[in-house]
């Protein structure tokens, strides 16, 4: 007899209890010390005998173990000293790990009939029980399960390595424990899964109080475990679904996270106004609809999604009677299938989706709008096939809360479109398309927005040809992104542009450009909430004149970057500039720095998006774009490219501007000049020398033009101006006079009356050329005409 049948034999019954476990075959294999006392044999003198040898008359109990599942009775045994003890049976089979029966665990009570009715209501509530009930003897080994456990489809969780360990040290513990189990449903789905919660506790002998075994009882747990799961999924929704502002990621996200856990297979289609980023009609969708497929995705092993009836991007028209058309109509889910009409109508009608549905046997169908704010975008549709179980209400429930996350992504991505694509628009009709015509330098740009939801920043640049064959160079940024900063950034140019045609030197260009950002500040209070800098709109520029006569650029920041540059030697190096305060701050002086540049030299503008990003600062970021230009191809589109290679992440996070400029230089045989006396006699020897130049240049034919605008221009600085005098002609791509003097009043011109002496000069040197100016120099002024070179 083992351990635990001896505690079995002290579990409280009524009077003295004895137990003994016989065979199938009806031998004695146990024999308690209940049982020896009770009868008088020792367990050597009993085990291995017929247990039928013990009764007064072998019959008279009618106890067969043979094919016996359970048996209760009274009969008489023999004792030892041979009187005859009236005792009451019950016979409990004993299962083995296959469930079969081993052996009978015989109970034998003296008790009286009222007792023995009570003992007996015991073991009844246990068998009977609705709760499946079982113990297990950690002598033995042995599982005794009442009906419910036997019916409950726990077999496979005995063999459960989990549920096993628990059983141990419960055993060897002593201490209560709690497992859950999960079993699959025959014939289902993977997702469709039994979960029982099993309570385990320590069965001690009340005599001993040692661990005799252990007790179980099991409880169905599948509905609430299903509740858990799917909240799980919907919490798993906020973070998977909306990750970026793109509305085909956005819908792929939906059907991910969809497939398998919810359906077998799943399609997300979106109304082409959504896809396009306008603003789709408030409410449900009238009457049939035509849809586009944007996402969609299958349980099926592999990249290729069978189930599905529209490719991606591919059109469909979805009758009023179909699940999704009727979805969009009411705006609400619908959950349909193989016993709905409507159903089969809508799948028979199109041959491709029947074939399909016969295929996969589809018989289970959830159609759910994607809403938001309102406005339908779309419908998804949640398809289930053979060997999954139909949708239920809960499901329903759960697609509504699914869909619904995911429209509001949509939207977000759909709104964000739309204002990325139009502060695009804005800033691209900004920016300058094809840079103008000039000899100064050779240049090449390039302009990208940011790859991220930052949105469409304010940066620019711009190439300003200015009088005598100088070029201004500008690049700048304003602060923030959006619709603001694009057209912040064009009120900007377009001031850098008007003040770049009074031809102010780039110190005062940037103060009167900083004057013009504070009154923008004041005027537009809606951009200086959306932007960090409380004292103005945030925006920096630099600005750059560079003269191939000189080979002098003259450089000024409003808080930029500065420019680097690569001599003809091979030298790269970061130009040291007095960098002022940003735009729109005010009261500090912006100052200028000269450099004289070998013809050739590399100039390179940009924006802080092109040398810092969250993974290095500016100074790695300056490092390396030297590094960039260093390595320059003689291309300067080739140049380009490579620095944004060099310099940029796949998706940068904002706008980068890059323009590149190749110094070119005027040669002595370009340039001819003469410092003149403030003599009205020298008129005429000036001249002289201009057409004897044109002469020597082979432009005879611009020799009469030039003389008068020579004559006009040296007889008003002579009459209105202060020495020193000076004349100079420019030969590029046209031919350019240019007349200096000492004074800063500048000349305009007039409508001289018929009887005027003066006044019509200018008005004839503004017929004559393509075009004329006055500039301000350091040390006066400088007048000049420019007009073409003969043909040829």
């Amino acid at each position: 007899m083992t351990t635990f049948d001896q505690n079995l034999g002290h579990s409280g019954w009524s009077g003295d209890a004895a137990t003994a476990t016989i065979s199938l075959a009806g031998i004695v294999t146990g024999w308690s010390e209940g049982a020896r006392r009770l009868l008088g044999y020792g367990a050597a003198e009993v085990v291995g005998r017929a247990a039928a040898d013990l009764l007064t008359e072998r019959e008279a109990t009618g106890f067969s173990p043979v094919g016996t599942q359970e048996w209760s009775g009274t009969a008489a045994l023999r004792h030892r000293d041979g009187h005859r003890v009236e005792l009451a049976l019950h016979a409990h089979p004993s299962l083995g790990g296959d469930g079969a029966t081993q052996a009978y665990l015989v109970t034998a009570t003296t008790g009286t009939p009222a007792a023995e009715r009570d003992r007996r209501m015991t073991e009844w509530a246990f068998a009977q029980s609705s709760i499946a009930l079982s113990t297990y003897s950690a002598a033995s080994g042995t599982w005794w399960p009442n009906a419910g456990a036997q019916a409950a489809p726990l077999g496979e969780a005995r063999s459960d390595e989990g549920f096993l360990g628990c059983v141990r040290r419960v055993a060897e513990e002593a201490v209560p424990m709690r497992y859950e189990g999960f079993v699959p449903e025959p014939s289902a789905a993977a997702r469709q899964q039994r979960s029982w919660i099993v309570e385990l506790w320590p069965v001690r002998d009340p005599a001993s109080g040692e661990v005799a075994g252990v007790g179980t009882a099991a409880f169905d747990s599948s509905e609430q475990y299903a509740a858990r799961q799917r909240l799980a999924l919907l919490n798993e929704a906020g973070t998977r679904i909306g990750t970026t502002l793109n509305v085909n990621r956005t819908a792929q996200e939906l059907a991910d996270l969809a497939v398998p856990r919810l359906a077998d297979f799943t399609s997300v289609d979106l109304l082409d106004s959504v896809l396009r980023g306008e603003e789709p009609v408030p409410g449900p969708v009238d009457a049939a609809v035509v849809l586009r497929r944007i996402a969609h995705q299958s349980a099926a092993e592999g990249e290729a999604v069978p189930e599905a009836a529209v490719e991606l991007g591919g059109v469909d028209t979805y009758p009023p009677f179909s699940p999704p058309a009727r979805s969009l109509i009411s705006g609400r889910p619908v959950l349909s299938g193989a016993h709905d009409p409507d159903f089969a109508r809508w799948v028979t009608e199109h041959e491709a989706r029947a074939a399909i549905v016969r295929e996969h046997g589809f018989h289970s169908v959830m159609a759910t709008p994607l809403r938001a704010r309102g406005t339908t975008l779309g419908v998804a549709v949640f398809v289930r096939g053979k060997g999954s179980p139909p949708f239920h209400q809960d499901d329903l429930i759960l697609a509504e809360e699914l869909a619904g996350r995911a429209a509001v992504g949509v939207d977000n991505a759909r709104r964000y479109t739309r204002e990325r694509t139009h502060a695009l628009t804005l800033q691209r009709s900004l920016l300058p398309r094809d840079l103008p015509k000039q000899a100064a330098v050779e240049v090449a740009y390039r302009y990208l927005p940011a790859g991220t939801s930052a949105g469409v920043g304010g940066d620019w640049f711009d190439v300003v040809p200015l009088s005598g064959t100088r070029v201004a160079l500008v690049v700048g940024d304003v602060v923030g992104h959006g619709i603001h900063a694009s057209a912040t950034m064009g009120r900007l140019r377009t001031a850098v542009r008007t003040l770049a045609d009074v031809d102010l030197p780039p110190d005062e260009l940037l103060t009167h450009l900083d004057d013009l950002v504070s009154h923008l500040t004041s005027d537009d209070d809606t951009i200086v909430h959306e932007l960090p800098y409380t004292g103005g709109v945030g925006a920096t520029c630099l600005y750059a004149v560079y003269d191939p006569v000189s080979r002098i650029c003259t450089v000024a920041s409003a808080g930029h970057v500065p420019p680097a540059v690569l001599l003809p030697d091979g030298s790269v190096s970061v130009v040291r500039l007095t960098p002022g305060p940003v735009l729109g701050v005010g009261g500090m002086p912006f100052e200028a720095t000269e450099l004289e540049l070998p013809e050739g030299s590399l100039l390179a503008f940009y924006t802080d998006g092109l040398i810092a990003n969250r993974e290095h600062d500016v100074g790695l970021g300056l490092e390396r774009l030297c590094a960039a230009l260093a390595s320059a191809a003689p291309s300067l589109e080739n140049t380009c490219d490579a620095v944004l290679r060099d310099l940029l992440p796949e998706s940068p996070a904002d706008d980068v501007a890059l323009l590149l400029a190749r110094t070119r230089a005027l040669h002595a045989d370009q340039v001819a000049d003469w410092a003149l006396p403030s003599d009205p006699a020298i008129v005429a020897d000036a001249r002289a020398q201009a057409s004897r130049q044109l002469a020597a240049w082979g432009l005879q034919e611009a020799a009469f033009v030039t003389e008068l605008v020579v004559s006009e221009l040296v007889t008003n600085a002579i009459r209105y101006g202060d020495v020193p005098i000076g004349l100079r002609l420019i030969r590029d791509r046209t031919l350019i006079c240019e007349v200096s003097d000492a004074s800063s009043t500048a000349p305009h011109l007039r409508r001289a009356r018929t009887y005027d002496e003066g006044g019509r000069g200018l008005h004839m040197v503004a017929q004559l050329t393509q075009g004329w100016g006055t500039r301000q120099t350091p040390t006066g002024k400088t007048i000049w005409a420019e007009q073409p070179l003969p043909v040829g």
